[in-house]
């Protein structure tokens, strides 16, 4: 679901009943475990944890009035969606998530190249998320992103 909220809270506030508890979790747990350096906001209509312009000055190619996406939670039609954009550019990160989820479910993870997506919200695996979130600094985001955009 692309939001037109204005902040986080009204973004909960608009997502169905039934996930506002597991999403408010989610959101508490990703910026108790992200490094120093990113912040949460809405952007592109989720709940965004970005790091902001004052840090990563350089224009954020896809617009550069925005500050530049690490990791991104929404609520969809029929699951909730973590996406982390680490994912898509470390393979070394993604190879770590794949082998740590297999503690959390015997199931594979409905993945895409960065999107992560938790039908069942009861087996939405907290810690993992947490831990995944606090993997990539800021200040290595930003290297990961540059290098990623000259290749």
């Amino acid at each position: 679901m692309r939001s037109g909220a204005l902040n986080v809270e009204a973004y909960f506030e608009q997502i169905p009943e039934d996930r506002k508890t597991v999403m408010k979790k989610l959101h508490n747990r990703i910026l108790k475990n992200l490094p120093k350096g990113f912040i949460g906001k809405m952007n592109y209509g989720m709940v965004g944890y970005v790091v902001p312009v004052s840090i990563y000055p350089t224009d954020y190619h896809c617009d550069p009035k925005l500050p530049l996406p690490f990791v991104s939670l929404s609520s969809q039609k029929n699951f909730v969606a973590i996406y982390n954009m680490g994912l898509y550019v470390a393979q070394k990160l993604m190879d770590w998530f794949l082998l740590v989820y297999k503690k959390y479910s015997i199931k594979k993870p409905d993945i895409g190249k960065s999107c992560i997506r938790f039908k069942n919200l009861n087996a939405l695996p907290f810690d993992l998320i947490a831990d995944l979130c606090g993997k990539v600094t800021a200040d290595q985001w930003n290297q990961l992103y540059d290098s990623a955009l000259k290749k």
